[in-house]
């Protein structure tokens, strides 16, 4: 054989083995995805930094049971069990440690109640000895909370507020009119802690001889009732919900002196419908500070009160025409030394840092410009510096910066491409990064304050090795205009084999609500490997944000106040047309779902763009915001009293005359949040429109609609309809 033939041969064979390699990839199926959970990622859990800022501790499971270990930070090496599950028989998920680590608090056996409560069985762990002491005898508390003396521990029960002495044992209860759907002490009520992200509502001075806590009187907010199902004779389950224009609780704000064993109530002035959403202790032991809001939230009060007295002051006020976020103005931090505090506002447009005496008065604004400070990470107050992640380089992107409090020496510390969260150390020597992007999993890293790496933690190397393994296509970012000319961000999943000169159906997925992002440069979850499925099958897949959206400013997100649908289901049609323009789009087949907000985007489109949209659909949508809760809803589009305009004119019950489509509708009897209510309404309107339409139950399931072979059935349910009427 000469050189030639030989060549020609080898390159044939090269070339075969490609082909056969790249044959071999298989598609993303709807087992990989939630039988098999082939793509979900790793990540390192239960991080808590010690105080000494050299070594971190860690939650961990293993055979034996849960355990937490001590981590160098230079080494990356365990240097020590710190508790041990398994010896001591406890199977805790949860813990925390007392300032000085001499005890832990874990939990066991953890009930959740809804979106951020719960309640379990609370132990003491003695670090030294490794002993434990179960706090009443195991029944189960919420809320458990070490004092600073650390001899103490707070918790609620039954609604009223208590605190143990652990070496005496001796319980002390500080309320005593808790009631279940009357009065709440201690623990926030259901719309706070779904919408004020708030569970706990009580805290310990810094000296631990007295206690914060909110009341909530409920007695007068009317209850909604929900069935269970499953038994003889199905039960109600009745708790209060203040929906839009409704009674909110009464709330007022007390302080208990252990060693008077007295209350004082704090000054919160006149007005009686207002919101509470935040105590804190200033570091002063005599001075508690509070925010307080009006039932618009266009108003947010800076109070400070005597914990002694109950006497209070304003220190800092913030007004709007549409809404003050409480999500942009949560980030206080008190300085040491009558140092003032520092906030974040979105005052001038876009989220950012200030610095304010103790009085209030405005020292300077320590970041500025067109882009929003996402999270405060910390305040290094030695070294008189603050670190931050921010849009700067992009409302795709998140990135760590350090700047000095003086508003000087700006730093990128995070350069990278993707969305990066941070976990600090108490000294500010060290961070763990948790970082990703559209095309590459989560890597965890421990790094110096500088950015220098120390040790990867965690690249998911498993996660990336399997993906390889499949025709996956990255996700493309894109930009179009919408009718005001203004440009939205947006991505498209398009088919690994895709090909220029065929048309595609397309598939849209929406949220779209105030402030929300689905539009970024970060790793996606369970849901994105769904669309990677329906990629494989010849979908593509497409995600616009919309108006009113997150990460670009107060302007862009305010747009909607007053009429919530209106303009974003605008940009979604808009969307749709443009996509419909494009060579490889069959305009004819374009499709919207969404869960939630984006249920009740996906109902408006279909039904306002009924020219443009063949299918959609609904999950556990909204279709009154007559139906939903004060807090969310009054925000945006003032009460129902007010602005009936704004309820009535986007609800999708209003457009169902429209509906020319094919709708599927999806809801959980459970749903506490966006309660099946708006389902049943929705039905009964199309039934009078005598439209037709497909629908599923999920009989006792939360607004999350999962457990058990829920979630599967649900994914297996939509990709059937997709396929049939797309």
């Amino acid at each position: 054989m000469n050189k030639l033939k030989l060549t020609a041969l080898l390159y044939f064979f090269i070339l075969w083995s490609g082909q056969s390699y790249a044959q071999q990839k298989k598609n993303v199926s709807l087992e990989d995805v939630f039988k098999s959970n082939t793509f979900n990622q790793k990540s390192v859990y239960g991080i808590n930094w010690m105080k000494d800022g050299q070594y971190y501790s860690s939650l961990q499971r293993g055979l034996t049971g849960p355990k937490v270990v001590k981590i160098n930070v230079t080494t990356g090496e365990e240097s020590e069990t710190l508790i041990d599950g398994g010896a001591l028989g406890i199977n805790f998920s949860s813990y925390s440690f007392n300032p000085e680590e001499t005890k832990a608090l874990i939990a066991s056996e953890v009930e959740s109640i809804y979106r951020r409560s719960s309640k379990g069985v609370y132990h003491v762990v003695d670090l030294k000895n490794g002993s434990s002491q179960k706090l009443m005898d195991g029944e189960k508390i919420m809320y458990a909370t070490l004092s600073p003396d650390n001899d103490k521990v707070a918790f609620v029960k039954d609604n009223n507020l208590y605190f143990i002495e652990l070496e005496s044992k001796e319980v002390t209860q500080i309320t005593l009119d808790g009631k279940r759907n009357h009065i709440i002490n201690g623990a926030a009520d259901w719309v706070y802690e779904e919408e004020f992200s708030m569970s706990k509502a009580f805290d310990w001075s810094p000296d631990g001889k007295k206690i914060a806590f909110i009341r909530f009187d409920e007695t007068e907010v009317p209850e909604f009732n929900m069935q269970t199902w499953g038994k003889l004779y199905p039960e109600d389950y009745r708790f209060k919900y203040p929906k839009a224009g409704e009674k909110n609780a009464l709330v007022s704000i007390h302080i208990y002196d252990l060693d008077s064993k007295k209350t004082v109530k704090v000054d919160t002035g006149e007005e009686s419908d207002i919101y509470l959403p935040r105590i804190y202790w200033t570091g002063d032991v005599s001075t508690l500070a509070f925010l307080k809001m009006n039932r618009l939230q266009n108003q947010l009060d800076l109070m400070y009160a005597n914990a002694n007295s109950g006497e209070s002051k304003l220190i800092l006020q913030e007004k709007a025409d549409t809404y003050v976020d409480l999500d942009y103005n949560d980030d206080l931090r008190f300085l040491e030394g009558d140092k003032g505090f520092i906030r974040t506002s979105e005052q001038d447009g876009f989220k950012h840092v200030y610095h304010h005496d103790n009085e209030g008065k405005l020292i300077r604004q320590i970041t500025s410009g067109n882009w929003e400070v996402t999270n405060l990470v910390g305040v290094d107050e030695k070294n008189k510096k603050i670190y931050y992640i921010s849009t700067e380089a992009s409302p795709l992107e998140r990135n760590l910066y350090v700047i000095n409090m003086d508003g000087k020496g700006k730093k990128i510390l995070t350069p990278e491409k993707g969305t990066t969260s941070v976990n600090m150390s108490r000294d500010f020597k060290y961070y763990i990064a948790n970082h990703s992007s559209a095309n590459s999993p989560l890597r965890v890293t421990l790094n110096e304050a500088s950015g220098k790496l120390v040790k990867v933690l965690e690249e998911n190397a498993e996660l990336k090795s399997a993906i390889a393994n499949y025709n996956i296509s990255p996700r493309e970012f894109f930009t179009f205009n919408t009718v005001d000319g203004t440009s939205l961000n947006a991505y498209m999943i398009k088919p690994a084999d895709f090909d220029g000169n065929k048309k595609y159906p397309v598939l849209m997925y929406v949220y779209g609500g105030p402030g929300s992002q689905n539009v970024t440069n970060s790793w996606g979850g369970t849901r994105d490997f769904w669309h990677h499925h329906l990629a494989s099958e010849g979908y593509i897949v497409v995600c616009v944000d919309n108006r009113g959206t997150g990460a670009r400013g107060r302007d862009f997100k305010h747009i909607t106040y007053a009429n919530l649908g209106k303009f974003e289901t605008e940009d979604q049609i808009a969307g749709a047309k443009h996509l419909g323009s494009l060579p490889y789009v069959d305009k004819s087949r374009i499709g919207i779902w969404g869960w939630s907000y984006g249920g009740y985007m996906s109902s408006l489109a279909l039904m306002i763009g009924n020219d443009v949209f063949k299918s959609a659909i609904a999950v556990a949508p909204v279709t009154t915001w007559r139906y939903y809760d004060t807090i969310y809803t009054e925000r945006y589009l003032q009460t129902p009293q007010m602005n009936a305009a704004g309820y009535d004119n986007y609800s999708p019950i209003t457009h169902v005359n429209s509906l020319k489509g094919n709708l599927l509708l999806i809801h959980g009897t459970g749903d506490d949040n966006v309660h099946f209510q708006n389902a049943v309404d929705l039905v009964d309107a199309l039934v009078k429109a005598d439209k037709q339409f497909e629908t599923m139950y999920y009989p006792n399931r939360n607004h999350g609609i999962y457990g058990g072979n829920t979630t599967w059935h649900l994914y297996s349910l939509m990709t059937d309809f997709i396929k049939r009427k797309l």
